[in-house]
C-alpha cells in the first residue's frame, strides 16, 4: 500500500477581514467538542451572540500579526510540511480543521497520489477534546463518506516524549540564553474543567483538587490538564530549573464556566506585582505560533507586564519550522513508515 501523511494543524480565516473571521469562528465555535453543550445552546450563543460582536474585534487582533505571506500559522505549516517534504519520500500533505484548507482537500491530494495508507499527525503535543480528538473524529467521517478504501492511523499526544522534550528544551534554552529572567512561565492553551472531567476514562480520577495530576493513573492518557503539566515538569527537569523560578498558566478563556487555572493573563500580572522585573513565558500548547502566542501572549501579555512594573518580557517562539522539530516529525514519520506503529 502506498503510504502518505496529512499534518493537520488548527487553521486560520481566509484573510483578517471582519467577515472571513466571522466565517472562521463561526465553523470553529459551532463545533461541538469546542463548546460542548447542546446544540440549540451553542447556537443561540454563537449565532445569537458571539458572532454578532466578536468578529470585528478577533479581525483587529488578526490584523496585528498578519503577515506579508499571510497567516502566521498557514505560512509557518506551510514551512514544517516543505521541510518534511524535503527529508522523506513519502508524499506529505497539509490541512487545517477549520478554515479553507480542509481536511478532505487534504486527503484528496493524497489520494490522486496514489496513497492508499495516511499517517494522520494532528499538530498538538497534548490530547484534548477541541484539538486532537476533534481533528482524529472529522478524519474518520471524512475517510467513510468519501475514501472508504483509505486506512489512517493517528499520532497519539506525544507531550512526554523523551525526543520530543529534548527538542522543546533546546529551543527554549537556545531563546533563553543571553537573555536573564527570574520567572519562566510555561502558558498552555485553556479549556473548561468539564473538559476534562469528561475524557476521565475512570470516571472518578479527575478531581481538580492539586493532587490528581500527579497521581498515576489510567486517566492521563487524555487528561490535557496533567499533559500539559508534565511538559512543564519535564522540562524543568531537563534544564534544571530551580523551584521557584518557572509555574504553569492557562490562557483564552471564554464564557462564565470554570476554566483550567491559574489565568496567564492574572499570573503575568501578579508577577508584575510581586516585583519581577524580568520574565520569558513559552507556549507549548501549540507548535507553530498563531493569534494566541503572537497577540494574546506577545502583546498583550508583555503590555500587562509593563502595566504591573515589570521591564524585560521575553516571547519563546513555538517550534515553527525549527531544524531539530522538522528532523523529529520526520523521523517519526520514517518509524511509522517502517513499522505502521507510533507510541506516545
Amino acid at each position: 500500500m502506498k503510504k502518505g501523511v496529512l499534518l493537520v494543524n488548527l487553521g486560520s480565516p481566509d484573510s483578517p477581514e471582519p467577515a472571513d473571521v466571522k466565517t472562521y469562528l463561526g465553523e470553529f465555535l459551532m463545533d461541538e467538542r469546542v463548546i460542548d453543550v447542546p446544540l440549540w445552546a451553542r447556537t443561540l450563543l454563537v449565532k445569537g451572540i458571539i458572532l454578532n460582536t466578536r468578529p470585528k474585534a478577533s479581525a483587529a487582533a488578526y490584523k496585528k500579526i498578519w503577515w506579508d505571506e499571510g497567516s502566521p500559522l498557514i505560512v509557518i505549516s506551510e514551512r514544517l510540511q516543505k521541510g518534511i517534504q524535503e527529508k522523506t519520500e513519502l508524499p506529505i500533505a497539509l490541512a487545517m480543521r477549520y478554515g479553507s484548507m480542509t481536511i478532505k482537500k487534504g486527503l484528496q491530494e493524497l489520494v490522486d497520489k496514489g496513497v492508499e495508507e495516511v499517517f494522520l499527525v494532528p499538530l498538538y503535543p497534548q490530547f484534548a477534546m477541541a484539538t486532537t480528538e476533534t481533528i482524529v473524529v472529522l478524519a474518520e467521517e471524512i475517510r467513510k463518506e468519501f475514501f472508504p478504501h483509505l486506512k489512517i492511523t493517528d499520532l497519539k499526544a506525544f507531550y512526554n516524549r523523551e525526543d520530543y522534550i529534548t527538542v522543546l528544551s533546546n529551543s527554549i534554552e537556545r531563546h533563553l540564553k543571553n537573555r536573564p529572567y527570574e520567572h519562566l512561565l510555561f502558558s498552555y492553551h485553556g479549556v473548561p474543567e468539564r473538559h476534562i472531567r469528561k475524557r476521565d476514562i475512570t470516571k472518578s480520577h479527575c478531581k481538580m483538587d492539586g493532587s490528581c495530576c500527579i497521581t498515576p493513573s489510567p486517566a492521563h492518557e487524555f487528561c490535557y490538564r496533567h499533559q500539559c503539566l508534565e511538559v512543564t515538569r519535564l522540562v524543568a527537569e531537563k534544564l534544571n530549573l530551580k523551584p521557584g523560578t518557572y509555574s504553569s498558566s492557562f490562557q483564552s478563556r471564554l464564557g462564565f464556566d470554570p476554566w483550567l487555572t491559574p489565568a496567564t493573563d492574572l499570573t503575568i500580572e501578579r508577577l508584575g506585582k510581586q516585583g519581577v522585573k524580568n520574565m520569558a513565558i513559552a507556549t507549548p500548547a501549540f507548535v507553530s505560533d498563531c493569534l494566541e502566542t503572537l497577540e494574546e501572549i506577545a502583546m498583550e501579555g508583555e503590555e500587562i507586564f509593563h502595566e504591573m512594573g515589570g521591564k524585560e518580557f521575553t516571547t519563546i517562539p513555538c517550534l515553527n519550522d525549527d531544524e531539530e522539530w522538522v528532523s523529529l516529525v520526520s523521523d517519526w514519520i520514517h518509524d511509522w513508515a517502517n513499522s505502521e506503529t507510533v507510541t506516545a
